[in-house]
């Protein structure tokens, strides 16, 4: 019976389509010509959705170096692993889509949060990198290259034309590949990378806070009674508006798949920086006798790009029947997350 009602309806909407189009061949070629483009869209978009696998950072790095021209020196890794991220949101499957106002690119909205989670990576650390990793005290001068490319990274993602995000992303490319060939060049002094632990620490603590984010908005999958902690251990302590001492928080149904996807790129992107920091902090961390700490962190996260066999992102209860993915990818974050809190501890230590 319900069927027949889809068959009918389907009928009655192809008679309305003929009578408005005048019968004849072009509604067949106008529906035949939707049917193609559909299609191709889903298989598009399947394609297009696989995200990048991991590389190994030290030797792809020393190759964008050295096809520039370049040696590679203290920063050149980091600099180079920067570069590449920023390459790979560009250049993948289906280019960069979170920007995209057409089928099938307007429907991924998983790959398009997988995106987001990189980019806010790359421009914590294009911030980092002309906050605190080119300059040795706060009253030095910024790098012009780094003054470039830090602002075009925090253009519009979701930009289609005029301009269109890849145009201003490519520009902070172009600016970081500058400084990283004055990097390596002895007559341009004037570009430097301080591999220093107050540096490392300073940036290690804008990803503490990224991280502890993510970890709070996954767990919201569930709802979650939260009181809140706003004045918590300070007596003179203010806020501008009142609020409830106890907050409810649940993610909303549709958001749920979005936050885990925008996880998974924040730390894939984080992999690949951390790995590139055991590189130019390699003294540094050796001398604080934190570079276990490090590959612990990097070992926690990589238990994030396990692959994904449901084909949906499951919110199950706390001990239910079904999986919570957004619960698992929150220990793992947790996880990650606490050993960061313990490496800036030995960071700062003297």
């Amino acid at each position: 019976m319900a069927f027949e009602r889809v068959k009918e309806f389907v009928n009655n909407r192809w008679e309305d389509l003929q009578d408005y189009l005048g019968g004849g061949l072009l509604p067949k070629v106008l529906l035949g010509g939707l049917v193609i483009y559909l299609l191709v869209s889903v298989v598009l978009g399947m394609f297009w959705s696989s995200e990048p696998d991991t590389f190994d950072v030290a030797p792809v790095a020393a190759a964008k170096a050295t096809s520039e021209g370049h040696e590679v020196v203290v920063g050149s890794t980091t600099t180079a692993t920067l570069i590449i991220l920023a390459e790979t949101l560009l250049e993948k499957p289906g280019g960069y889509i979170r920007n995209d106002i057409f089928p099938p690119g307007v429907w991924l909205d998983n790959i398009s949060s997988w995106e987001f989670g990189v980019l806010v990576q790359v421009r914590d650390l294009a911030r980092a990198l002309r906050k605190d990793l080119s300059r040795v005290q706060s009253q030095s001068t910024e790098d012009p290259d780094l003054a470039i490319a830090e602002p075009q990274f925090n253009f519009d993602s979701r930009s289609w034309a005029i301009p269109s995000t890849e145009r201003e992303y490519r520009r902070g490319i172009a600016a970081l590949t500058r400084y990283l060939g004055r990097l390596a060049d002895d007559n341009k002094q004037d570009a430097q990378f301080y591999s220093r632990a107050d540096n490392l620490s300073n940036w290690l603590s804008d990803v503490e806070n990224r991280l502890g984010s993510l970890s709070q908005r996954l767990s919201e999958s569930v709802g979650r009674n939260q009181l809140d902690m706003g004045l918590a251990g300070d007596p003179s302590a203010m806020q501008s508006t009142a609020t409830t001492s106890l907050i409810v928080k649940k993610t909303p149904w549709l958001k749920i798949d979005d936050i885990f996807y925008e996880a998974r790129g924040t730390t894939w992107a984080l992999i690949h920086i951390l790995k590139a920091i055991e590189v130019d902090f390699d003294k540094v961390l050796r001398d604080k006798n934190a570079l276990v700490s490090l590959k612990q962190i990097i070992i926690e996260l990589e238990a994030t790009q396990e692959t994904v066999w449901s084909p949906m992102i499951l919110n199950g209860s706390g001990f239910g029947m079904t999986a919570n993915h957004s619960i698992t990818m929150t220990s793992y974050i947790s996880r990650a997350n606490a050993a960061i809190i313990e490496l800036r501890n030995l960071l700062q230590q003297g």
